[in-house]
């Protein structure tokens, strides 16, 4: 586990449960590249499969993105490809929007412009407010991630020609409706 924040409680989590984890603050560097260039290290170090950003609040360099290009995986909060960068409660709030949601997709140099892989959404009540809308969309993150996730592990899930496959085969968006 890796993060750029020396007090993200995903570090006291990962300890907790004994998965090896290290923080590169960005703070310490010049520039991005440079703290791109150490985080591609750090990760290469271990081998990885995936690389899964959560909670990663920080655009990453095209070459960091190329560098793991088809096996770089982020999750958004909102349904994509509406409402991309940040604040995305807050704006699907003042747009009156009908549906708000999370969605799991590939990463490519654009931002929050990769492929979706899985979606869920939820149907806006009257009285939400930007705390209620984080807390539910937080449960269907918590439910479709890991199964991105398990899907890629086990080389059902792959990307060509800016299209997701699954099984091989074109996959249709995978969206489905939480009642949340």
């Amino acid at each position: 586990m890796l993060s750029n924040v020396p007090s993200a409680f995903g570090l006291q989590r990962a300890e907790d449960a004994g998965i090896k984890s290290t923080c590169i603050n960005h703070k310490d560097f010049d520039n991005r590249l440079a703290f791109d260039e150490a985080m591609i290290r750090r990760i290469d170090f271990v081998k990885p499969d995936i690389v899964i950003l959560a909670g990663f609040m920080r655009i990453l360099t095209s070459q960091f993105v190329n560098h793991y290009a088809n096996r770089l995986i982020n999750i958004h909060p909102s349904l994509l490809p509406k409402f991309t960068g940040v604040n995305t409660h807050q704006r699907v709030i003042e747009a009156q929007e009908r549906w708000h949601g999370a969605s799991i997709h590939f990463v490519i140099p654009e931002l929050d412009a990769g492929p979706v892989i899985l979606q869920g959404r939820l149907e806006l009540r009257v009285n939400d407010t930007i705390e209620t809308l984080q807390q539910r969309i937080h449960k269907i993150e918590h439910q479709l991630y890991p199964l991105a996730v398990k899907w890629f592990c086990e080389g059902r899930l792959s990307i060509q020609n800016n299209k997701v496959l699954l099984d091989g085969e074109t996959s249709p968006l995978q969206l489905q409706t939480f009642d949340l």
